[in-house]
């Protein structure tokens, strides 16, 4: 499982694309120059993964508004995977394709035990942090933007538990500023 995020220096990833109700919200444009090649990690992981995997707040983001995005459109023929206990089929988006609600961790589990290629994770922080507690992510990618947001949500856990190591396996720094960080989980 891979878990993809935009990411402030200090490990915000709450609304960087604009969401509202978060002060720093749309932080990944705001003040960073845009420069293409940070960003061809984003098609590369459409290309790899066979599954997407959100959380409920991060799917009602992304379900109105990727389906007609030509920059998500690999994920739109894709099946797509919704971790929530309250969701119901009819809140599902029509115009997405097959998307399945998994009501638990061990469902998450049980999906990633099957055949198929890696499941990527967009968004999704409290997921994400209960995806890594659980020990289910192998991988991060992670685009680090030169910026410290303060308060927010983080993509990391701050659950008391042993020390989980990462080993680099790809990385790059952009003239803006941000940094590709690839890292991959410790056994």
């Amino acid at each position: 499982m891979i878990s993809t995020a935009f990411i402030s220096l200090d490990g915000v990833v709450e609304a960087p694309g604009g969401e509202p109700g978060y002060r720093n919200s749309g932080w990944t444009f705001k003040d960073i120059e845009f420069e293409s090649e940070a960003y061809d990690i984003k098609g590369r992981e459409q290309s790899e993964a066979a599954a997407l995997l959100l959380g409920r707040v991060s799917y009602e983001a992304f379900s109105p508004i990727w389906p007609g995005m030509q920059e998500f459109a690999g994920y739109k023929a894709m099946p797509k995977y919704v971790v929530s206990t309250t969701l119901r089929v009819d809140d599902l988006a029509s115009n997405w394709g097959e998307t399945t609600i998994l009501r638990s961790l061990e469902d998450v589990a049980a999906l990633k035990a099957t055949e198929g290629g890696p499941i990527i994770v967009h968004g999704s922080a409290s997921l994400n942090q209960s995806l890594a507690d659980a020990g289910l992510i192998d991988r991060y990618h992670l685009l680090v933007y030169p910026l410290l947001l303060g308060a927010g949500k983080r993509l990391f856990s701050t659950t008391d538990k042993d020390a989980q190591k990462l080993q680099l396996v790809e990385s790059k720094a952009y003239a803006n500023g941000i940094q590709l960080n690839v890292f991959d989980v410790v056994r």
